[in-house]
């Protein structure tokens, strides 16, 4: 990865922190085996897999961060 990835990623990550469900990280939920699991965008190509380990979201795991390929 790039270092203008890595900067990239570390402003979304702040994003996150504040409210992960801002609309500039397309947050979304996943399907079929990734369905416990969420991503959200750092650019068009880069993606953070991640996944909320309680009710009450807050407490918070990062899984991967990679292209679509993370998804297989």
């Amino acid at each position: 990865m790039d270092q203008k990835t890595k900067n990239q990623s570390e402003i979304k990550i702040a994003i996150f922190k504040k409210n992960p469900f801002d609309s500039r990280l397309a947050t979304h939920h996943l399907h079929g085996k990734l369905k416990n699991q969420l991503s959200f965008s750092v650019n068009a190509r880069y993606r953070i897999l991640f996944e909320f380990l309680d009710k009450k979201q807050d407490e918070i795991v990062f899984l991967d961060i990679g292209t679509h390929d993370l998804y297989k």
